[in-house]
Parts: structure tokens; C-alpha cells; sequence
């Protein structure tokens, strides 16, 4: 494990949320970091994630040409994980283990295997550490 560190959907999904300044704050400086420092990274299923609410459940949607920027420049430069058979075969090993839910284990999963020690996240268990990867909520005071 390195100082690198992944992002979860919720991140960027606070990024957009104007009615949580704090949070937004602290997720647009995540996403920050990790493109400038080029330490942060995410996975195929951030990506899906967050497309699908930002089009669908977003208070005010973001349209697909916005979409289709935000990819290019933010989300894919980012995205270093992406599905495969051992991907989901690990996945079941967390799931199994820590009794996180498919979805979870699967970001879980991503994380290490992008190698990065430090998964932020406000859904799973804070400071939780999953062999060498410790589960962060960035949010907690």
C-alpha cells in the first residue's frame, strides 16, 4: 500500500450538493487532490454510480453534455479499476469475510486492487481497516 486513495461515489455526489456547504467543500477538495496529486483514483462502478444520479436523482439533473465533460475531464482521468473475473471473485472474499454488501465489497475490492491504502467513503464503517486499506469518512468530525 502507497498514499494513494480512492473515492467513492458519495464524494462526488456532495460535490454538486449545495445544500451541504461543508460537505461539498471537502469532497471538491478530495476530487481535487486526487486529480492534482495524482493519487486518487476510482473504479468503473464510481463512474456508472454517479452518471446514473447525477442524471436521474440529482435535485436538478445534470444534463448529458455536462455529463459527457464531467467524464472526460474529472472521471476518467481518475478511473483506474475496471471489471473483471477476479475482481468479482476477490469481491466475494470481502463480502464473505467483513460482511460488507456486494456493492460495498466490490469498492472495497477496487481499492485494493488499485493499491491504495485509504478508501473514502460516509457509507461503510469508519476506520475500518481491510488489509492495509483503511475505510475513512471524511465527513466525521
Amino acid at each position: 500500500m502507497n498514499d494513494k486513495f480512492f473515492l467513492d461515489t458519495n464524494i462526488f455526489a456532495y460535490s454538486f450538493d449545495d445544500s451541504n456547504t461543508l460537505k461539498q467543500d471537502i469532497a471538491k477538495q478530495l476530487i481535487k487532490n486526487a486529480i492534482d496529486d495524482n493519487t486518487g483514483c476510482i473504479s468503473y462502478q464510481v463512474v456508472q454510480e454517479f452518471l446514473n444520479i447525477a442524471t436521474k436523482k440529482f435535485a436538478v439533473p445534470i444534463t448529458v453534455s455536462d455529463c459527457e465533460d464531467y467524464l472526460n475531464e474529472v472521471l476518467s482521468p481518475l478511473c483506474q479499476v475496471y471489471a473483471d473475473i477476479d475482481l468479482y471473485i476477490r469481491c466475494f472474499d470481502i463480502m464473505e469475510r467483513w460482511k460488507y454488501s456486494f456493492y460495498d465489497s466490490l469498492i472495497i475490492t477496487a481499492s485494493l486492487h488499485a493499491d491504495c491504502s485509504i478508501l473514502y467513503t460516509e457509507d461503510m464503517q469508519h476506520q475500518h481497516k481491510i488489509q492495509g486499506l483503511t475505510i475513512i469518512n471524511p465527513f466525521k468530525k
